[in-house]
């Protein structure tokens, strides 16, 4: 089937469930004043970040093909970016995070294709293509950053979530989408700020995704970098708000040293930042990432693992000492003396696999109605079945064509007939299948003969539990787009005529065919129809500026004028300034 995003040698490598997040970028439905909006942030950002970020920003945007003048083409960006390993796609807002790592685990930056409107052009609550191009983009052209960036992803993606984490991801989106839009009311902001409050409070323990993304947050997102006392900003989130980049530098936002302690640190993603976390260098980033893996359930596996796959209420994985993997919804763990488990339980759809790739016969269509199997040695008996050579088997009755009964030290017992094995390459036996068989624990029936054959996977422990799916191919609809969808802006009849302005500004900039008398007249229509429009005005006074207009003076009492709005004295002055300096130099 013919993929609906332009696929290269990065973006052909994602896997199938992730293609259902991309959308197309709707580039025709960014207004004259979007391009502004992107031209003066970039311009704004330009200036002051070659003061505050990291030396690899403003290389890293010419690398990257990021356009001062223009919202960057998906179609261009892809072209650029694949020269340094990596791609980009659009989505619609935030995706869940699970897939958002993924995403990244295969070198692709994913791009809300929204951009930001006139209102939020300091900070915006919601992603946009000014944060995610223009933020994440220029730094991983630093192969050490690119790197850490990957294997985030590459560990971020196996974090396993509570089941509270997905009702949080989808009231933040809602809260973000619904600041973003000037058409929301004041009630439905409101009512979505409480909701997201209230879950703030309510979250219980935090989840190994909730830390992983605390810890993403305060180094992709938020991340300073040297020393405390003199910090260069390499956080997308700092490098696209033009608020944010100057208020970090203050002395008001605490400046602490990064450490796997930020795991633990909550943030609230519709509000500046009252601290950030400074790293020596990028190297630093992978040391507490690594520390963190350790703790993560992928490494560690267990009783622990199991639960909060089964808390999480979404399809993970566990992973035996054979390297047998069970991938599917994990609803059920018997354990028995010193945490150990004695047996696990899937239901609905269940795929068996080993590194990374289903086995053949074990698939979701085999399995389609849950999983379950013993773990742990077998009563009286020191050598674990995975240890066992042939004679061994044998000795102990395990072989084919034989019928047997299997007693757990945990009490689980399995009766039932040996009909085959499946090995590894290596000749390690993973699974054991079984006719006539009856798995009991206690009183309790957890297998019977009429229910088929019973699969056994072989293993004395869970060394490993994550999120996700062992082979990317085995759920054809693994992770869940939301249904709640970015607003698309219902513009009246006069901001359509304002928008013409803009693009008239814009052609003739870019053109070089303005004359006195077209930017005196349309600097007369804001003066009447627009009076609270103060980009445009400054566009109008840089062209007018640049050509020595007479119509300069009137514009910049204008200016001034709107000045007396606070709201708007900081934006236009900043405005102001900046063609000043542009003005001397040329």
């Amino acid at each position: 089937m013919e993929s609906h995003f332009e696929l290269n040698s990065v973006t052909k490598k994602l896997p199938k469930h992730l293609h259902k997040f991309v959308v197309k970028q709707p580039y025709e439905e960014y207004t004259a004043q979007n391009q502004a909006v992107w031209r003066y942030v970039m311009r704004m950002n330009i200036d002051y970040l070659s003061k505050v970020a990291h030396k690899s920003y403003l290389p890293g945007l010419q690398k990257t093909g990021i356009s001062l003048e223009n919202i960057p083409h998906m179609e261009g960006m892809n072209r650029i970016l694949k020269e340094i390993g990596w791609a980009a796609v659009s989505v619609d807002g935030f995706i869940p995070p699970n897939a958002f790592m993924e995403f990244q685990a295969y070198n692709v930056l994913v791009i809300a294709s929204d951009m930001r409107t006139i209102n939020h052009i300091e900070y915006t609550p919601a992603p946009d293509i000014i944060h995610e191009a223009a933020g994440h983009a220029p730094i991983i052209a630093n192969p050490e950053y690119s790197e850490y960036l990957r294997r985030f992803g590459e560990i971020g993606s196996k974090a396993i979530s509570s089941s509270k984490d997905y009702e949080m991801y989808e009231a933040i989106r809602l809260l973000s989408i619904l600041k973003e839009n000037p058409n929301s009311t004041k009630e439905e902001i409101d009512k979505a700020q409480e909701k997201v409050e209230w879950l703030q409070n309510n979250m219980g323990e935090l989840s190994e995704m909730a830390m992983i993304r605390n810890l993403h947050w305060w180094t992709v997102e938020y991340g300073l970098i040297g020393t405390l006392e003199n910090p260069k900003i390499y956080g997308a989130g700092l490098l696209s708000s033009i608020g944010e980049s100057a208020w970090c530098m203050q002395k008001q936002v605490k400046k602490r040293p990064y450490s796997i302690e930020a795991a633990t640190q909550n943030f609230d993603i519709t509000k500046p930042q009252p601290q950030l976390f400074v790293t020596p260098d990028f190297a630093y980033l992978s040391l507490v990432l690594d520390e963190f893996a350790n703790t993560m359930a992928l490494r560690n596996g267990g009783l622990r693992g199991i639960e909060k796959l089964i808390d999480s209420k979404n399809i993970g994985t566990i992973e035996l000492t054979t390297g047998i993997q069970i991938s599917g919804k994990f609803d059920r763990v018997i354990k028995f003396k010193n945490n150990k488990v004695a047996y696990f339980q899937t239901k609905g759809l269940t795929a068996l696999a080993n590194r990374d790739k289903e086995l053949i016969g074990h698939g979701t269509d085999v399995h389609r109605n849950g999983f379950g199997s013993p773990i742990g040695k077998l009563k009286g008996i020191n050598l674990p079945i995975e240890d066992m050579s042939p004679r061994d088997l044998k000795a102990y009755g395990i072989y084919e064509g034989e019928f047997m009964t299997l007693e757990f030290e945990s009490g689980i017992k399995l009766s039932g007939r040996s009909v085959t094995g499946t090995r590894d390459l290596r000749g390690k036996i993973l699974i054991i299948t079984f006719d006539e068989c009856t798995v009991t624990y206690k009183d309790e029936i957890l297998f019977q003969p009429d229910w088929g054959l019973y699969d056994m996977a072989v293993g004395k422990e869970v060394v490993s539990a994550f999120s996700g799916t062992a082979d990317v191919t085995s759920f054809s609809d693994f992770g869940k787009v939301s249904e709640t969808k970015t607003h698309k802006i219902i513009y009246s009849e006069n901001q359509h005529l304002l928008y013409d302005l803009y693009a008239q500004v814009k052609l003739m900039r870019e053109e070089d065919t303005s004359t006195e008398k077209i930017i005196s007249s349309i600097f007369k229509l804001i003066k009447t129809k627009f009076s609270t429009d103060w980009l445009l005005p400054l566009e109008l006074y840089e062209v007018a500026l640049h050509k020595n207009y007479a119509i300069q003076e009137d514009i910049l009492l204008h200016l001034n004028h709107l000045q007396k709005e606070v709201k708007f004295t900081k934006l236009i002055q900043n405005g102001l300034d900046l063609l000043k300096v542009k003005e001397h130099q040329s």
